[in-house]
């Protein structure tokens, strides 16, 4: 009896060991995962325009993705976690800003071609001879 305890025991032992590194792998993908979603929302706003539009929130989110990814490299998943998400943030405040600004030109365009459409509609004709 004695013997099978202490082989429940080992069992056990193992398999919380088990759970624990699994669990400890898990959290340094989930900091690996935010990173990417990170670079990714960078790599959108950058095509979007943002750099021009929107400098320093490009700069901010660039920081804070090395700052995630110098974390991340020490195997410090929170700090990681957090820069990441900060990263994403700023990223995707620059988009909208960049956003904001295309449909700001867009509008101002419009409004100008119909002024202009008025000024046309409403010049006198020439009779027609």
């Amino acid at each position: 009896m004695d013997k099978t305890t202490s082989n429940l025991t080992r069992i056990a032992f193992a398999l919380v060991a088990t759970a624990f590194c699994v669990a400890a792998q898990a959290r340094d993908h989930v900091a690996e995962d935010k990173i990417a979603v990170a670079k990714a929302a960078i790599e959108h706003a950058e095509q979007a325009g943002a750099p021009e539009a929107a400098p320093v929130e490009m700069a901010s989110a660039r920081d804070k993705l090395a700052r995630a990814e110098k974390a991340n490299a020490k195997h410090d998943a929170k700090p990681a976690e957090a820069w990441a998400d900060q990263a994403n943030i700023d990223a995707l405040v620059a988009e909208a800003t960049a956003s904001q600004v295309r449909s700001s030109k867009a509008a101002n365009e419009f409004d100008a071609s119909l002024r202009t459409l008025r000024q046309e509609a409403s010049r006198p004709t020439q009779p027609a001879q």
